[in-house]
């Protein structure tokens, strides 16, 4: 299952390179692309565990860019 999110702050193309692989390594995601541009990121997972990895996503991009907020569409 595709889901996509807005990354609203996200103003460094280095930390979106460094989210997008982590978030990557996140159990149940096939893969993880972040557009710097458009600071749209989007993700390819397993439908069943949609829920546990939008929260692991979010946890992770907390920890790494407290300002930038994950705002799905």
């Amino acid at each position: 299952m595709k889901k996509t999110f807005k990354l609203v702050g996200l103003d460094c193309a280095h930390c979106a390179d460094m989210i997008e692989k982590a978030v990557s390594r996140v159990d149940g995601v096939k893969s993880a692309d972040i557009n710097f541009m458009t600071t749209k990121m989007t993700l390819d997972c397993e439908d069943d565990k949609v829920c546990a990895i939008t929260q692991a996503v979010e946890k992770i991009i907390k920890k790494m860019e407290p300002d930038v907020k994950v705002v799905k569409i």
